[in-house]
């Protein structure tokens, strides 16, 4: 329960401001970054995929909206649609491809990636 607070402070720092830059039609907002642990605010606009690539670093997703997804497995091709609750949380490690991804809802979903340095 030790990280709860600081996860509670990422979250806050997402009120404060942001940074905007943007790649693929994805607004990318970093809310915190320091020499530990970079953590960016990802908006998901509906139909807009997110290309494949490789993660950079280990990372803790959470979802600040509700969301329903299709998933391209970045090896097999294979399509799966995936639903996902606001505040799920899910990790990633560092190297893993990070498949294609498109919003299949009519709404911006947004998650909160945090890399760990």
């Amino acid at each position: 329960m030790q990280n709860k607070p600081k996860l509670w402070i990422m979250l806050a720092c997402l009120s404060v401001g942001w940074v905007a830059g943007r790649a693929q039609d994805i607004t990318r907002n970093v809310a915190l970054e320091n020499s530990r642990v970079r953590a960016t605010q990802l908006d998901y606009l509906p139909g807009t995929p997110r290309e494949k690539s490789v993660r950079a670093a280990d990372q803790v997703i959470v979802f600040l909206d509700d969301s329903r997804y299709e998933r391209i497995d970045p090896v097999t091709g294979a399509k799966e649609v995936r639903r996902r609750k606001s505040g799920d949380v899910i990790w990633h490690y560092k190297g893993e491809i990070a498949p294609v991804l498109t919003n299949l809802g009519r709404q911006t979903y947004r998650t909160l990636v945090i890399e760990l340095k």
